[in-house]
């Protein structure tokens, strides 16, 4: 039986060409929405590349609010009114909201006034985020206020399954799993590049130990340095070098914590690519991720991953086989997990072998198919609600409800 195509509204603060695993994952699904026939509509914060005059029938740009201590993201704002009416022109079949913020917010209230179906992702946890920072009256304060707005909602949904043990602890109901694809055609061993490798100093027998992401407290990053100590100690004559790719607040402190490595900034598209596939080893040492797209790029690029065993990396490493994983905070552990890897050479090659392997398996478009039958659901379940609704029944002499 074919199904319908679909009118599906995007709600979210962060896009691309943002650099960040949100943006990614939402770049993916509409493009991928689209190119299975439906019609999409994007609701997000202006970004500095926007024209004035950006609003059509499928993008709705808002003014957008920097977000402290993360540059170039911002809080979207939009009038639940503007929505509405928006909206009761151009009813959408269902919303995906992906961010919780006043823009989610907004447009949740917008959905739920005129019956639209609503799905929601949880794609960041900044309770715990606000947990790292040392603010633990507003994590709870965050934690109170998810559970609310995603009770709101058809369904939530979450890419790891330690996320959704973790929301369930939490209190949190009526939970998806969806976990996230990568392009493992632009993510590939074959980009590889020797004259990246020398400028950052390396031969070719050399190792290059890399890490990806934000350079930000959440992200646990001050354990590169014992790590790469304890490395150098175990292996005195192989030459290592730290490399890292991205940017944050913290890149200042990391550049005087870690003289020696080659910081690289932030990088996209193929070049991202080619520094990834020129590494050897990397590690990833963060305990706050809802589920940390670098690590299925690393296992794509042909990588041996060390990392807690937790979201993505427990969802796609096996430890000894395609990986090493340690205990979420046993730093010891995963330190123990890098030399690990470095001990034997057919070792290195067999779990970058195995690694590359199994994310080459984990594409885009199976991920598109399930969240859109989780839009499909969304939509039955609230046909299904109002056929049960018993019909209004207003007895003679009384008057009808108001509001």
């Amino acid at each position: 039986m074919n199904t319908p195509s679909l009118r599906i509204t995007l709600v979210s603060e962060t896009f691309p060409p943002e650099i960040n695993g949100v943006a990614n994952t939402l770049g993916r699904l509409s493009e991928g929405l689209r190119q299975r026939g439906h019609q999409v509509e994007l609701i997000r914060p202006r970004q500095a590349a926007d024209s004035a005059s950006g609003n059509d029938d499928e993008l709705l740009l808002c003014r957008g609010w920097p977000l402290p201590g993360y540059p170039g993201l911002q809080w979207g704002e939009v009038s639940m009114h503007k929505l509405w009416r928006r909206w009761r022109r151009q009813r959408p079949d269902v919303l995906y909201i992906a961010t919780e913020g006043p823009l989610g917010l907004s447009a949740l209230r917008a959905a739920r006034r005129l019956g639209v179906a609503v799905v929601s992702g949880f794609h960041t946890n900044f309770a715990q985020y606000s947990g790292q920072y040392g603010l633990g009256l507003l994590s709870r304060l965050l934690t109170h206020y998810l559970r609310w707005f995603h009770r709101r909602t058809a369904i939530t949904l979450v890419p790891s399954i330690s996320q959704r043990l973790e929301l369930q602890r939490r209190g949190f109901e009526r939970l998806g799993l969806m976990a996230r694809g990568v392009d493992a055609g632009l993510f590939n061993p074959a980009r590889r590049s020797q004259a990246l490798r020398e400028q950052w100093g390396l031969a070719v027998d050399d190792l290059a130990v890399l890490h990806v992401g934000r350079l930000a407290a959440e992200k646990n990053l001050a354990l590169l340095r014992p790590c790469m100590e304890a490395l150098r100690r175990a292996y005195p004559h192989r030459r290592l070098r730290l490399v890292i790719v991205g940017d944050g607040p913290l890149r200042g402190q990391l550049e005087q914590l870690l003289p020696d490595a080659v910081f690289c900034g932030a990088q996209r598209g193929e070049v991202l690519a080619e520094h990834y596939a020129s590494g050897d080893l990397f590690l990833f040492p963060s305990l706050t991720e809802t589920f940390g797209n670098v690590v299925l790029e690393a296992l794509a690029s042909g990588l041996a991953v060390v990392a807690y065993d937790e979201a993505a990396a427990a969802q796609h490493i096996r430890h000894g086989h395609s990986g090493a994983l340690a205990m979420p905070g046993d730093q010891a552990a995963f330190i123990d997990a890098a030399c690990w890897l470095l001990e034997e050479s057919e070792t290195l090659r067999r779990v970058r072998l195995n690694a590359r392997q199994h994310a080459s398996r984990q594409g885009w478009p199976a991920i598109i198919e399930q969240f859109e039958g989780y839009l499909y659901d969304a939509c039955r379940g609230l046909q299904a609600t109002r056929e049960q609704s018993p019909p209004l029944v207003i007895k003679p002499g009384s008057s009808a409800p108001h509001g």
